[in-house]
């Protein structure tokens, strides 16, 4: 293994950007495309890609995608072209709302309709048969409606990644993008549900009324603490799959990398000391399943440092109940403190909150997972010049990477639940699907969906 290696993705430095595409009409003369690139770029602004749109006798027509941090940038950008002689913006195009335009997703039918012994077959008269034996026989309620393979992602808006509380309207385009993508890399149906309340006896009321109508439960940017309790009382009220993927979700990809960065550093997982930065959702989900797979020494920190037992100030029950299980020797102070002399970070906190310095206090050959969206807490490249060995961002890290799979198995095996089994099993799927010297693969690569699917089913 090389002395360094940087697992940055290279979509982190359009972090915090906007999409824009410019249509651009160009003389068609040599060099004017270059010079329209030049001046994109003069702006500030990054190109993206560049499609021929029309073309004539005497002009190309391009669109040109621009990624710019404001529209004082953008404005830059389309100056500077039009500063080209005969170059113009002729139309400013947001492919991004023009995707999210009418939603993305739909419900769609599986069989022919096409006359009408199909229709008698599908709804009344035929269908009575289907219903009667359901009734008599409930096992069967699987087999022959959709709900065998059909979730519900459940959110109140509260805690959407890199928005914060931004009510249940706002969430919905996050998440319908969460059913395209179980969807596509699973083959699993997923109908958003909105509840407009941050009251947990509320969500856990409205769930438990619509829960016959699916074969399992998302949860969704659900705001901690209250997530953890939501949570916790669906398991133990319903006798299907309860997942909240802000925390196994995360806590199954960080766990995958945390695997092959241990086997590439030929690190001994229960020697090791972890700091880990952001006692939320994600955080408490990323801390227990290290636990849980045979991590001992870990500081779990917050915005008042280090979380120990017997800690007073801006405690909770779920810090309460995870400083019994970590911090075995009760170090106390800032994270700044903390992180020296640690051989891994993990960040679920928020942007720029570790300097190069702190780094630089970690023992040799650290690992930087730095996680939060969509700025981390040190990039990095930077994590990498300060001395870590392995760094990887949330981009990387993306938690699409295991949940489609891990619904997909959990509803192939009619499974009562998420256990501690099948999140290591789909942590052990993801690693193994990386490509030598890289921590995790390409979400992507429906392989990585697959094997995750088929640990998961085999550890139910």
């Amino acid at each position: 293994m090389q002395e360094h290696q940087h697992f940055e993705n290279t979509s982190v430095k359009y972090a915090d950007m906007v999409i824009k595409t410019l249509r651009v009409r160009i003389e068609d003369v040599p060099g004017n495309l270059g010079k329209v690139a030049t001046a994109i770029g003069k702006s500030g602004a990054l190109l993206g890609d560049i499609c021929t749109h029309h073309v004539d006798s005497h002009f190309l027509t391009r669109d040109i995608t621009v990624f710019v941090q404001s529209e004082k940038m953008l404005e830059k950008a389309i100056a500077n072209i039009h500063h080209i002689k005969n170059v113009s913006v002729i139309k400013i195009i947001d492919e991004v709302l023009n995707m999210h335009r009418d939603g993305k997703i739909a419900i769609t039918s599986t069989i022919p309709l096409d006359n009408l012994a199909d229709l008698r077959k599908a709804y009344t008269p035929g269908v009575a048969s289907v219903s009667e034996l359901i009734y008599r026989h409930p096992e069967k309620f699987y087999d022959y409606t959709y709900v065998g393979n059909t979730i519900c992602i459940v959110t109140n808006g509260t805690a959407v990644l890199g928005l914060g509380n931004i009510g249940v309207k706002a969430a919905m385009p996050v998440m319908e993008g969460k059913a395209v993508l179980l969807k596509k890399f699973s083959d699993v149906n997923a109908v958003p549900i909105l509840i407009d309340s941050e009251d947990p006896d509320v969500i856990v009321n409205a769930v438990l009324a619509i829960a016959p109508s699916f074969g399992a439960i998302q949860l969704e940017d659900i705001k901690a603490p209250e997530c953890f309790e939501i949570e916790r009382r669906l398991i133990e009220k319903l006798d299907k799959p309860v997942f909240h993927d802000d925390q196994h979700g995360t806590a199954v990809v960080t766990l995958a990398a945390m695997m092959n960065a241990l086997k590439l550093l030929k690190k001994d997982r229960k020697k090791i000391k972890v700091v880990i930065n952001g006692a939320g959702a994600a955080g408490m989900a990323i801390c227990r399943l290290l636990m849980g797979w045979g991590i001992k020494n870990i500081v779990l920190c917050d915005t008042d440092g280090a979380i120990y037992n017997g800690r007073e100030k801006n405690m909770n029950s779920a810090k309460e109940e995870i400083a019994l299980l970590t911090n075995l020797k009760s170090e106390k102070g800032s994270l700044k403190n903390i992180i020296k002399g640690k051989d891994i970070f993990i960040g679920v906190s928020g942007p720029n909150l570790v300097t190069p310095a702190m780094i630089k206090s970690m023992n040799k050959k650290a690992v930087c997972f730095a996680l939060a969206n969509p700025i981390p807490e040190i990039f990095p490249k930077d994590a990498i010049k300060a001395g870590a060995v392995l760094a990887l961002d949330g981009r990387s890290l993306n938690n699409a990477l295991a949940f489609p799979g891990i619904f997909k198995g959990a509803l192939k095996a009619r499974a009562k639940a998420i256990t501690l089994e099948m999140k290591i099993a789909a942590a052990k799927a993801i690693a193994k699907e990386a490509k030598k010297g890289e921590l995790v693969p390409n979400q992507l690569d429906p392989k990585v969906h697959h094997a995750v699917t088929k640990a998961v089913f085999e550890a139910v």
